[in-house]
């Protein structure tokens, strides 16, 4: 017996009805800073633990001798007199004399502490992680409150101090990101007392690089709308400023886009493309909607693919009503679970049941529709529509 219970690398004790050892192996003397078991005959856990463990281990041993409910597997702290801890698993049974009576008790503590610091520091991971997560998320949400303020919140109107539908031109966006921020992104400025300027651009990629991008996009617009009224040197100069910033690392970015200048002193509308989407017009003339070019050689190469590039300006004259409708290639791109598109002619399709609506009602019932379609209620590229109505001159 003596030579098993002093082999076993798990410390086996036997103790009084006053927890007084009366016998313990070698292991558990070893743990104890004992070189001889010997040494701890008659001692209590008072001897080697603090207080407040002794006390605990204590209560069980006695709940153990006034019930013979042995208890099983508990984990247990050490705190010993020296301050270091300890984890164990101890089982605890009640130690009976040859009558049955309960004399004390006897147990076995299997030294658990490498697992438990390890399971310790995975908790320890796992809240830091949650901080984390939680501090991202809320990041994200000041980003997402700081894009907003990069879209339109108010339309120019002309002249000066009408009201929106007394103007000469009504202008409207509509926008839904697939994440918590996005790429896409749209302006509507007003660059004299007759003109305005609408720029839609669809960064690739999404999440918050590609949103940073829209924010330095909104200080470009800022900076050169005043200056490059022409839309193809607008777009131009918009190129030259973002291809060394979006070609950084190990993916470049870069990004569709379309400018359009609206005059309402002529009615007279100027645009260039840097391959984004056609837009469509809302003819008045013919009735029916139509790409407003026919040609894709009419639009040039996505901003921030190659330096060097010229943007050709077209022209366009529009009749009263004549409404201009731009999108990103999320609405024409999303999928559903047969893996249909919704397509450019779907989109055609759908303006020409509704070209009677306003844009400001056609933008979420298009959005509605594409939503129907794809049968989910999230979209997994983001969406923008920007556009204007040309009613009259001034």
């Amino acid at each position: 017996m003596d030579h098993l219970i002093n082999h076993i690398k798990d410390n086996i004790y036997f103790k009084d009805r006053r927890g007084r050892f009366i016998l313990i192996n070698k292991e558990g003397a070893k743990r104890a800073g004992c070189s001889d078991p010997i040494e701890l005959i008659g001692k209590t856990d008072m001897d080697i633990f603090t207080e407040e463990h002794s006390r605990e281990a204590f209560a069980d041993e006695q709940h153990i001798i006034q019930t013979g409910q042995p208890l099983y597997g508990k984990e247990e702290k050490e705190t010993w007199e020296d301050g270091h801890e300890t984890w164990v698993s101890t089982t605890k049974l009640p130690l009976r004399d040859s009558d049955g009576e309960i004399i004390g008790t006897f147990g076995i503590s299997r030294d658990i502490t490498e697992h438990k610091e390890a399971e310790l520091r995975a908790r320890e991971y796992v809240e830091e992680n949650r901080r984390l997560c939680d501090e991202m998320q809320s990041d994200l949400q000041m980003a997402f409150e700081l894009q907003k303020t990069f879209l339109p919140s108010s339309y120019p109107v002309f002249p000066e101090g009408v009201t929106p539908e007394e103007s000469a031109a009504r202008f409207c966006h509509y926008y839904e990101s697939s994440g918590i921020v996005g790429g896409d992104f749209c302006s509507v400025r007003k660059l004299s007392d007759t003109e305005t300027g609408v720029l839609l651009c669809d960064v690739s990629g999404h999440g918050v690089r590609s949103a940073l991008i829209t924010g330095l996009m909104r200080a470009i617009v800022e900076e050169i709308s005043l200056k490059e009224k022409d839309p193809g040197k607008f777009l131009g100069h918009m190129n030259r400023v973002l291809k060394p910033i979006m070609e950084q690392g190990a993916q470049g970015l870069y990004s569709t886009a379309c400018y359009i200048v609206l005059n309402v002193s002529n009615g007279t509308l100027q645009y260039a493309n840097a391959g984004h989407p056609i837009p469509i017009l809302l003819n008045t003339e013919t009735g029916n909607p139509e790409w407003l070019a026919d040609s894709p050689k009419l639009s040039g190469p996505p901003l921030a693919t190659h330096l060097e590039t010229t943007y050709e300006t077209n022209g366009r004259q529009l009749n009263p009503r004549d409404a201009i409708i731009m999108y990103t290639d999320g609405i024409v791109e999303a999928t559903n679970s047969a893996g249909e598109i919704f397509g450019k002619q779907r989109l055609m399709d759908f303006t020409n049941t509704h070209r009677h609506m306003l844009i400001r009602d056609l933008f979420p019932a298009l959005v509605e529709e594409v939503r129907l379609f794809i049968n989910k209620p999230t979209f997994d590229d983001d969406i923008c529509l920007a556009g204007c109505r040309f009613d009259h001159c001034i």
